[in-house]
């Protein structure tokens, strides 16, 4: 659950205004819910009031848990404290919370802290959470003493929950209107989200694809940016950074279809800018198969004399894959890397700080199980392609010159494999690597469940259309639709991208069908030992720059190169002609110094032959020009 970046949400509203109901859509695509019901039961007299929690219960799916936490205010605090960021907190409500926390059994108690208790564990939780709690600020003031008390207990939770959350809305007649922030998403349709991500204040906040087309007024995921590195001979306002490609529109919309026509690197200055290296003043041989950096970068940036990538962007993207595509990974590990990333912790989030990349971590549907059903539903597919391109066009809006694309969902290898399988003809088990544990040993039977789950995909769908939305439909999943969406997006703005992984080269199959331009616009830095990416990348032409295996996760490879990357073109760019090739006239040989001995650095030498010290006292007067102090020496 999660409503465009904002993973605590609360939900006000009045008596029978539906705020319960609403509440419960947000959080309907979350495999497990935490219940917290704070109500007393009541009076066993009261049936109205049994009526009510009954229907509340009735409306509770299997999966969800319930937890009472009437019995002590505090304990809510406490529960929220410790919830795990792979789990969803729905509390309902805090006027149940309230009630109790006045009520004379729990006095003397001080509601002041216990509110800031609350607050405070709010803005710190780590799992997804949803609060209700009764609007009381429309109503005229109480005239009894302990209903004007709850009324103002209530009031002030409200201010201070709803400055803890990250989102706030109020429903009135079963619509919502959404007051923080100001710009609030369509419907509680787009709330989606796979289990265990949690925003975090300062960090890149998380946003989950809608099932239906987002909208333009749908804001991005905010991005984490670090200082980068000034690049050497760039001026600011680097032309070839610039937008240079319309997006193709009709009144719909974005339309990504097959056969697009997006533009091509230029294919003069890249040749230019390599044979240019052989008339740099180096001292050895020169770049050695590095000199293909720089071809690269002189085609993508337009011209023979290419500067390092400046500001640089990384786009994670975090969606799980049901069923035997995730045999052997731990449940949760994904959400856990996605904190981690955006909490400025783990690998990639380090390695980035480290490049003064800035981090953007992007939340996709999550894929069915592919060897029972199509992965995505086709509108999802839709909507994962054009918010690919839509977070494309934002980095090339802020001046981004270079993307970094990862992925760090559950599943993964195995739907591109699938995809790898059905674009290229691979079969399985050839393209799949093993399946290691968090010990270091090798899960033979993991592997096998991948295998088997790729196999039956591929023959559930062997009459199905092959075509790119098809295969993305079918298998590739939501991670591998946006990411395809990404590479389009790029390549309409000129912008490279440095792939990293599976999902990446996927992407890559994918997109030859909807144009066939991206792939010159992708750059791989290594393979990785994964065989998916070592095919996919010989069927593309992407030759790895380096075979260092590396296995850090998806796009902290590629950061571990870019210091490299970077110096190559900062070194071309840099370097002079050799002067034997007109590159101006030969420096002068510097003077050699003049050599003193340390030991007599301080006395004076007269003769090669003869060296006077200073007398330890006064000596005799010299009598001649040719009188021999009895105090010298003579050498040799």
């Amino acid at each position: 659950m999660s409503v465009d970046g904002w993973n605590t949400v609360l939900v006000l509203g009045g008596i029978r205004s539906g705020k319960s109901e609403f509440a419960e859509s947000l959080v309907t695509d979350a495999p497990v819910v935490r219940y917290l019901a704070t109500a007393p039961e009541g009076d066993p007299d009261d049936t109205e009031w049994a009526t009510r929690l009954a229907a509340h219960r009735a409306r509770r799916p299997g999966s969800w848990t319930t937890e009472e936490t009437a019995a002590e205010p505090r304990r809510l605090a406490d529960v929220l404290a410790s919830a795990q960021p792979n789990e969803t907190l729905l509390v309902d409500d805090l006027g149940g919370w309230v009630t109790v926390l006045l009520d004379p059994d729990h006095q003397p108690a001080d509601d002041v802290a216990t509110i800031a208790e609350l607050a405070e564990a709010i803005r710190t939780c780590s799992a997804r959470v949803v609060l209700v709690s009764p609007e009381v600020g429309l109503s005229l003031v109480p005239t009894t003493p302990l209903a004007r008390a709850f009324t103002d207990a209530l009031g002030a939770a409200n201010r201070a929950v709803a400055d803890a959350c990250d989102a706030v809305v109020l429903v009135v007649a079963g619509q919502p209107a959404w007051l923080k922030p100001a710009v609030a998403p369509a419907s509680a349709a787009t709330v989606t989200e796979p289990a265990g991500s949690r925003a975090v204040v300062s960090a890149p906040v998380v946003v989950s694809l809608a099932d239906t087309e987002p909208t333009p007024e749908v804001q991005l995921p905010d991005v984490l940016t670090h200082a980068p590195p000034v690049a050497p001979n760039q001026e600011p306002g680097n032309p070839w950074a610039a937008p240079t490609m319309a997006l193709p529109m009709v009144a719909t919309g974005l339309v990504i279809q097959p056969g697009m026509e997006l533009p091509m690197p230029d294919e003069y200055t890249g040749p230019q800018a390599v044979d240019r290296l052989a008339t740099l003043d180096v001292p050895g041989a020169g770049l050695g198969v590095l000199d293909r950096v720089v071809g690269f970068a002189a085609a993508t940036q337009g011209t023979s004399t290419p500067v390092a990538w400046g500001s640089v962007r990384v786009l994670l993207l975090h969606g799980d894959h049901a069923g035997g595509a995730s045999a052997g990974t731990v449940a949760g590990d994904s959400a856990r890397r996605a904190v981690q990333a955006r909490a400025g912790r783990g690998a990639l989030a380090r390695l980035a700080a480290e490049s003064g990349a800035s981090l953007q971590v992007v939340d996709t549907p999550a894929a069915a199980p592919m060897e029972d059903q199509p992965a995505l539903a086709p509108e999802q597919v839709e909507s994962a392609l054009r918010y690919g391109w839509r977070l494309a066009e934002q980095a090339a809006d802020a001046g981004v010159q270079l993307l970094v694309l990862g992925a760090c969902g559950a599943g993964t290898e195995a739907a591109a494999a699938a995809v790898l399988a059905a674009t290229a003809g691979a079969e399985p088990q050839a393209v799949l690597s093993r399946v290691i544990t968090d010990s270091g040993e090798i899960d033979d039977a993991a592997w096998m469940i991948r295998c088997a789950a790729v196999r039956d995909a591929l023959h559930r769908t062997r009459r199905s259309p092959r075509t790119a939305k098809d295969v993305l439909a079918e298998l590739g999943g939501g991670d591998v639709a946006v990411a395809t969406g990404v590479l389009l997006g790029a390549t309409a703005r000129r912008v490279p991208v440095l792939l990293d992984g599976p999902v990446g080269l996927a992407a890559g199959m994918v997109s030859r069908d909807l144009a066939g331009q991206a792939r010159h616009w992708c750059l791989l830095a290594d393979h990785g030992g994964h065989p998916a990416v070592r095919l996919a990348a010989d069927v593309l032409g992407l030759t790895p720059l380096l075979d260092l295996r590396l296995d850090l996760g998806e796009g902290a490879n590629a950061l571990v190169a870019l210091p490299l990357l970077r110096s190559v073109l900062a070194l071309a760019a840099a370097l002079p002609v050799h002067p034997s090739l007109g590159g101006g006239e030969p420096e002068p040989a510097p003077e050699e110094p003049e050599y003193t001995d340390p030991e007599y650095a301080d006395r004076e030498y007269t003769d090669p032959e003869f060296i006077e010290p200073e007398p330890d006292g006064p000596g005799p007067a010299s009598t001649g020009a040719d009188e021999q102090p009895a105090s010298g020496w003579r050498a040799g």
